[in-house]
């Protein structure tokens, strides 16, 4: 039913916790393949995914590019994009399931669904961010990759699927999609702090509201690459 296509470079830390959260799915068979899409790793990234069964494609480092490679070698009739740092929370296969099925029989028209976002640190800012990007969907309809995004292949196919972007490469898709195409489903997907932590909270903000907003001014991608680090 699903391939998850997970693009990876030099992912050991957080890897394992996003395959392990894909079992279930797995087992229950929802989940028919997963395809890991390295882009150059040094660490034991491909070990790991080698490991928990996974199919291995090497690519050219960059994230539109490793997804979209991963898409096309897939063979299952719906896509489930995911980072390697994401790890999607348990019962989440129940509605990805449930939405799969209201689609099939026709109940609602073709969409994509991305999760809801979650950060796994504590304290009040990492709070107050995901209510952010709870808003942002609701208002916007615009989650973005570490949200994951479940989608038909016909209409990936239809859309034009990822573009081999260094960054922005699901803004692009969302985008494309439009809102009427795109929801949000309850489950959540739990994503590393690690940027927000290093960089801090409000300087990652700022650097990627500012990368969002010279992407819809149409800078290139390569620039705007170089901002969001």
């Amino acid at each position: 039913m699903i391939t998850v296509i997970i693009p990876t470079l030099n992912a050991e830390s957080g890897l394992a916790a996003a395959l392990t959260a894909l079992v279930s799915a797995s087992v229950e068979g929802l989940i028919r393949e997963v395809i890991v899409v390295d882009g150059g790793s040094s660490d034991r990234t491909l070990e790991i995914a080698d490991q928990a069964g996974a199919m291995l494609i090497q690519s050219a480092p960059g994230r539109g590019q490793q997804l979209a490679a991963g898409a096309k070698a897939a063979r299952m009739p719906w896509l489930m994009f995911l980072h390697a740092d994401t790890v999607l929370e348990q019962g989440w296969e129940r509605e990805a399931a449930a939405f799969i099925e209201r689609v099939e029989i026709g109940q609602r028209p073709e969409a994509a669904a991305a999760f809801g976002f979650a950060l796994d640190d504590l304290g009040f800012k990492p709070r107050v961010i995901e209510w952010g990007v709870a808003i942002r969907c609701t208002l916007a309809r615009l989650p973005y990759g570490d949200q994951g995004l479940l989608i038909p292949r016909r209409l990936y196919q239809a859309v034009g699927g990822f573009q081999p972007l260094p960054v922005m490469e699901d803004v692009d898709l969302i985008r494309r999609l439009g809102r009427s195409r795109t929801i949000i489903l309850r489950a959540r997907a739990v994503t590393s702090a690690i940027r927000y932590r290093r960089d801090g909270y409000i300087s990652r903000v700022l650097r990627n509201s500012a990368c969002l907003a010279l992407y819809y001014c149409r800078v290139p991608a390569r620039v705007i690459a170089r901002i969001y680090g």
